[in-house]
């Protein structure tokens, strides 16, 4: 063993007993050898006299790189070299005959080195043939003759030809794809039919004494088929001794399947569609359907599924094409006979992954509509079709403990499930519309089926068929679902009424509720199965399910369920509370957190259910006090006593104790949305006072944790929730709750408290006056403290977070100034608490009109001055408001944002928000001059015409436009004034 071969097989160690070292010397001692002139000599040498494998992949591999990158840079001699060596290597002969210890690399080596040695054989061909190398091919096929060992290694080199080079399986290059047309367009020429020739002869010779060789035979000629002349495999001696393969008794299931595979690439062949409907009606594949009832699991019938797939999908494509009535009649002729088998292998077998079950049966229902009225044989098909399809959404039992116990084997089978029936109800609700009547049968027979067994040994089937009935709601119209169109009027009230022994299982439990959800507008109009609605909510199938995930879905869905009944549930609401008792004092007892509730909406849908039911003005007075009394005085003493105990608690109980309080706002806050404003406020005062003393309650919360954000949080959407129902009532507790809501804010939770006070005007409009007085200097103090500068803060001490969250302040700030001067509230920044900011106001306002990057905030920007014009200027001449304001307007507002900033790059007169924004700078124009009368058209004119050297005539245009009223003309007639411009900028000015 030299050196090289010593440094190849350090390099190849993955034992770990080699140093890391060494055999970073040895790799590097390989990668120099790559590099010397005499590389391929050394390479041919090894692989003539060397038996160690690891030795014969390492030169395999450097001839490939050798000729795949520096073919051009070989000379002539060492090219012929390298060709005459590995086709003698190809065709089992000794590279030196005279040497007695030659190595046949053929003889013995693994399948690996046979195919490297193939892949450095198809870069030969990539570069030589036809034009240098024209006869490889035909030499080749001579030497076929000397049996097993060479047809074996021709059949790997034909592969790799189609791997490397002509597959369109893989990413080609234009250039790949070039040289692959050029062989196949020589190979068409020169070769083809004798090696289709030697398929048929090998085949036909050795299938029964050597069906792997026969195999690896057919296994390539598949690959063939679809760019050869077809005519050389379909006829009289090829497809009769394919299909007696395939069918043979006894056989190898590798060789059968590889012929079915050949089929199948028939079957699959582009061509014209009434030549290929011709082709699929000759082969009598019904020859194969017998084969479908063997083992799912052998390898011969999957092979018999794919292709009968396979041919039904081709035979349905030709349906769709060709254009004679007699054409049609023989596609759906075989069609129809298919069929059957096709449906048989789609229900028990894996098809191949190149057919799309839900795509083929798509098409195929689609067709249906075109034979309306359907026959009976399309009605059996399309019992066929919804069998398939409940087979298709069947969950493997193997996965049952899973899916109940929903653990991450579960999840992502339920994940995948998910994604895979999206396009099976797709297709399920197309075949509704063929054919509802068939489908709502097939539905009610499956789920009478699921109800006889009774058994909790048919979970998935239960499952499934549940599925099917919630699915087919979709495709219903409400007005169908309303009136028990069809079956439904059956189906629903069996539904209501069962109960399977498998109710246990999660999964069963979900879609029960879900579909009973579904089909809700039926029980609207026959309200005599409220009563078993309710059972299914409020009993063990439902709410008190032990799975934690059903009672927690069943919740929401009561939730929707109550919101669609409500009036019809009056007589019951009595029996539905004393129901959820259990589920309530959960949340009315200290510490019932669990790790699954804390923090989160999960539960809370109950109280929002409950408050829906009881916030009924059909509800007697005195009852409703009652209800809601029962509700809220627990709730707000847990509060209290949480309260009280706040400064006590140790770390370990803090955080507990905050996720108890977050539930019962939260419980207390979807309470109060069954309860509208016109109750709580003058048919039922006695209501709004309790939620106002639950106000009181909660506002301390705001004191006793003032920095908790998730309690601030959810005291501010109580408060807007407060603000809905209690109108102008909530008047008295806004000063102390917006007080408390402001001693702590930070950027984060000054947007939640600037959104309040928006909804809070935007409800009350000038009401809210003094309150904004009073609240608008420590607004400003904190945001100008925030905002000292014009440009948002940055540098490497701020996360991006942090720079979001600024952003979203500035912009909810803007939103609040513009809601104060759209609901005449103006005055606000006059008062004397306020006024020291309106200069920093003013600029600030004024430098995000012109250069903010959101567009939608600059028009807010340019709005807001709008309106400050109109409040605070007179018309022309009269005493000035705000001292200094209008000569700001004219000579900042008017020329930096008018004017300056529309001159700018960054406005895309293209883009649709920024139009917006234009028409309101030039309505901007127009108030101005209103109100400032000469002394801005002066002003404006002479900087935005005579300075900018426009003629006089424009000039005397745009006043012309900006005392008329036509808003259009004088928006089209300053957008073009403004491109003129731009294009003045350039050096290109053309006025129009």
């Amino acid at each position: 063993m030299d050196d090289v071969e010593k440094a190849i097989l350090i390099s190849f160690d993955e034992s770990g007993a080699i140093d890391s070292a060494l055999k970073s010397q040895a790799v590097s001692f390989c990668q120099q050898i790559k590099e010397t002139p005499t590389v391929c000599r050394l390479c041919i040498e090894k692989l003539c006299f060397c038996r160690l494998v690891q030795v014969q992949f390492w030169c395999l591999q450097t001839l490939h790189e050798l000729i795949r990158v520096k073919y051009a840079l070989l000379s002539l001699q060492e090219k012929d070299f390298i060709r005459k060596s590995v086709f003698s290597m190809c065709c089992f002969e000794a590279i030196d005959d005279q040497n007695n210890n030659a190595v046949r690399i053929l003889e013995g080596g693994p399948a690996f080195i046979k195919n490297k040695l193939a892949q450095v054989f198809v870069a030969l061909v990539y570069f030589e043939y036809p034009l240098i190398w024209s006869s490889v091919f035909v030499d080749f096929l001579l030497h076929l003759r000397k049996g097993a060992v060479v047809i074996d290694m021709f059949c790997r080199i034909l592969n790799a030809l189609d791997d490397e080079l002509i597959s369109l399986d893989f990413p080609r290059t234009s250039e790949e794809m070039g040289a692959a047309g050029r062989v196949k367009d020589a190979m068409r020429q020169q070769c083809i039919t004798q090696i289709v020739t030697f398929w048929y002869d090998v085949v036909s010779m050795y299938w029964n004494s050597d069906p792997d060789l026969c195999s690896g035979v057919l296994d390539s000629m598949r690959r063939y088929i679809s760019w050869i002349d077809i005519g050389l495999i379909v006829n009289d001696l090829f497809i009769p001794l394919l299909f007696q393969l395939i069918l043979v008794d006894g056989g190898s299931d590798q060789l059968q399947g590889a012929a079915a595979g050949c089929v199948l690439a028939v079957v699959s062949k582009r061509m014209d569609h009434q030549s290929k409907l011709s082709i699929l009606q000759s082969l009598q594949i019904n020859r194969v359907f017998g084969l479908l009832t063997g083992d799912g699991d052998s390898e011969l019938v999957s092979k018999v599924a794919t292709l009968v797939t396979g041919y039904a999908s081709e035979v349905l494509e030709c349906y769709k094409w060709v254009n004679t009535d007699d054409a049609k009649g023989v596609s759906l002729e075989l069609l129809n006979e298919v069929l059957p088998s096709v449906f048989y292998a789609m229900r028990n077998f894996e098809v191949g992954t190149t057919f799309s079950i839900v795509q083929f049966l798509s098409c195929y229902v689609a067709t249906m509509k075109s034979l309306s009225p359907l026959r009976e044989k399309q009605l059996r098909q399309v019992g066929q079709i919804l069998e398939v399809i409940c087979a298709q959404i069947r969950y493997d039992p193997i996965y049952r403990d899973n899916l109940d116990m929903l653990d991450k084997i579960g999840r992502e089978e339920e994940e995948r499930m998910a994604e895979s029936r999206k396009d099976l109800f797709l297709l399920l609700r197309s075949v509704a519309r063929v054919a509802p009547d068939v489908t709502q049968i097939f539905i009610r027979n499956s789920l009478a089926s699921s109800i006889s067994s009774m058994s909790e040994r048919n979970v998935e089937e239960v499952e499934a068929s549940l599925s099917l009935l919630h699915a087919l709601g979709e495709s219903l119209s409400d007005e169908a679902i309303k009136t028990g169109s069809g079956l439904l009027h059956e189906l629903v009230p069996n539904l209501l009424s069962t109960r399977f022994p498998c109710h246990s299982n999660r999964l069963v439990a979900l879609v029960y509720l879900e579909t009973i959800t579904r089909y809700m507008k039926f029980v609207q109009e026959n309200t005599r199965y409220v009563p078993m609605v309710l059972a299914a909510f409020l009993d063990e199938r439902g709410i008190h399910h032990p799975n934690f995930h059903v009672s927690r879905r069943a919740s929401y869905l009561f939730m929707r369920v109550v919101k669609l009944l409500k009036a019809k549930l009056v007589p019951f609401i009595e029996k539905i509370l004393l129901s959820l008792q259990d589920t309530v004092a959960r949340f009315t007892t200290m510490n019932h957190i669990s790790n699954e509730f804390s923090g989160s909406e999960d539960g809370i849908h109950i109280f929002e259910a409950i408050g829906l039911l009881i916030g009924m003005e059909d509800l007697p007075s005195e009852k409703q006090s009652d209800y809601l009394s029962s509700l809220l005085t627990p709730l707000c003493h847990q509060v209290e006593a949480l309260l009280i105990n706040a400064n006590v608690l140790n770390p370990e109980e803090s955080p507990v104790k905050v996720a108890n309080i977050q539930q019962i706002i939260m419980a207390i806050n979807a309470l109060s949305k069954g309860f509208s404003e016109h109750l709580v406020t003058t048919s039922r005062p006695a209501i709004g006072v309790m939620f106002k003393k639950t106000l009181d309650i909660l506002l301390q919360i705001l004191v006793v944790f003032p920095k908790i954000e998730p309690l601030r949080n959810k005291v501010t959407s109580f408060i807007h929730r407060m603000v809905d129902t209690l109108g102008a009532s909530v008047f008295p507790c806004l000063p102390k709750a917006l007080g408390q809501l402001l001693a702590e804010s930070e950027p984060k939770e000054m947007v939640g408290f600037l959104v309040l006070l928006n909804q809070l005007i935007r409800k009350f409009n000038t009401s809210m006056h003094h309150i904004v007085e009073e609240v608008f200097p420590a607004i400003a103090s904190r945001i100008f403290r925030i905002f000292s500068t014009k440009e948002l803060p940055s540098g490497d001490g701020i996360s991006s977070e942090e720079i979001r969250e600024l952003q979203e302040l500035q912009k909810t700030f803007y939103t609040f100034l513009h809601v104060i001067t759209t609901h005449d509230l103006s005055s606000v920044f006059l008062s004397t608490k306020s006024r020291g900011y309106l200069d920093k106001m003013m600029h600030l306002l004024l430098h995000s009109a012109c250069n903010h990057k959101d567009i939608l905030v600059r028009k807010v920007c340019v709005q807001i001055f709008i309106r400050l014009i109109k409040d605070w200027c007179p018309r022309p001449y009269g005493e000035e408001k705000v001292p200094g304001f209008q000569r700001f307007i004219i000579d900042g507002f008017a020329m930096n944002c008018c004017y300056d900033s529309a001159l700018d790059k960054s406005f895309e007169f293209h883009d649709a928000n920024t139009l917006i924004l234009f028409g309101e700078i030039v309505l901007a124009q127009k108030v101005m001059y209103e109100k400032f009368g000469d002394d801005f058209l002066a002003h404006f004119v002479t900087k935005c015409f005579t300075s900018a050297h426009c003629p006089q005539d424009l000039a005397s245009q745009y006043c012309q436009k900006l005392q008329g009223n036509d808003m259009k003309a004088l928006r089209s007639f300053y957008q073009s004034h403004i491109e003129n411009l731009r294009f003045q900028q350039n050096g290109s000015l053309v006025f129009r």
